[in-house]
């Protein structure tokens, strides 16, 4: 039997354009002793794979190899085991994204209870990620107020929501279009939100935050982290968890936060940080999602997009703001 994978055909200059990817046809192989073979269910698609495509200097993680499969997170079922801990049927989350079988180590997998959510791809969201950059890296206190960049995102959706419930005092996110800032205040809960296109963003978020932010979650990078320390409350902290004004810019560097006086003067804390340094709350992140999930407090937001050849133009269509909430891969045919 063959199964398909996405390859990057090509390192792009800028933006990718359809052309970085090819549809290839691999065999399916059986497992060596320690290995398991899993048949995808869900891949995710984050707009961090667009450094990993441009390969830019600086990126956490090593680059997308041209002429290879691209590689991402997915969960799958188990349909051929070498290793005896993981039985088949058993699904697993993992790193192999971007194909519809993959072989992997079995110790480069995590078994999941498949009936803990409504769907298993809810375990690819980025709740974990917001959790740890507002409560291990900007240690957010009750009744403070947030701002997070790209709010209507799959992270930015998540941390507004979060810090709601984490007893945020004021919730104020910015988004890409009318629409989005009407979902942000509606559906989602923020206190407030506006379009970063409505002139200077400084003066957009301190009319959002008259008050001043104590917590700034950042998704963007450039103008949006530039206002954000312009109205920061002294001793703010910032979360530095994603880059998309350079993506959007095709690698061109970030011109970065300005003028350090005034973050020495206001003694901010700026704190770069990923996932994989806060795995240690996922059983603690895991069971407040589930509770939140079960109550109704938090919204699961989700955007399913069919078939794999479909993957590399959604993943373009991501990065251009046309989703809200999490984007995922259905794999199955």
């Amino acid at each position: 039997m063959n199964a398909r994978e996405i390859h990057l055909a090509a390192r792009p200059q800028g933006l990718p354009g359809p052309d970085a990817f090819r549809l290839a046809e691999t065999e399916i192989p059986d497992p060596a002793p320690g290995q398991v073979l899993i048949r995808n269910l869900y891949m995710s698609l984050d707009p961090g794979m667009l450094l990993l495509i441009g390969a830019y200097p600086d990126i956490p993680m090593p680059p997308y190899e041209v002429g290879a499969p691209l590689h991402g997170d997915a969960i799958g079922e188990v349909v051929a085991s070498g290793e005896p801990s993981v039985k088949e049927g058993s699904v697993v989350l993992h790193r192999l994204g971007w194909r519809e079988y993959a072989l992997a180590d079995a110790t480069q997998v995590r078994q999941v209870d498949p009936h803990a959510y409504p769907s298993v791809s809810t375990y690819l969201a980025f709740g974990l990620v917001a959790y740890a950059g507002l409560t291990a890296v900007a240690g957010l206190r009750p009744g403070e107020t947030v701002f997070v960049s790209s709010a209507a995102g799959a992270t930015g959706s998540m941390v507004g929501q979060l810090a709601r419930l984490l007893g945020a005092g004021r919730v104020v996110g910015s988004a890409g279009t009318p629409e989005k800032v009407a979902h942000l205040t509606g559906r989602l809960g923020f206190d407030a939100a506006f379009d970063r296109h409505d002139g200077p963003i400084a003066d957009r978020l301190r009319e959002a935050a008259p008050g001043g932010v104590d917590v700034y979650f950042d998704n963007v990078g450039g103008e949006q982290l530039r206002a954000a320390i312009e109205v920061m409350n002294p001793h703010g902290r910032i979360a530095l968890c994603g880059a998309l004004a350079r993506q959007s810019a095709g690698g061109e560097p970030d011109p970065g936060p300005g003028d350090p006086m005034r973050l020495i003067g206001k003694r901010l804390t700026l704190r770069g940080f990923t996932m994989s340094d806060h795995l240690d709350l996922a059983p603690e992140f895991g069971r407040r999602l589930r509770q939140w999930l079960a109550d109704g407090s938090l919204v699961r937001e989700e955007t399913v997009i069919d078939g794999l050849e479909n993957a590399p133009q959604a993943l373009l269509d991501l990065v251009r703001g046309a989703y809200t909430g999490k984007v995922v891969v259905r794999l199955t045919r």
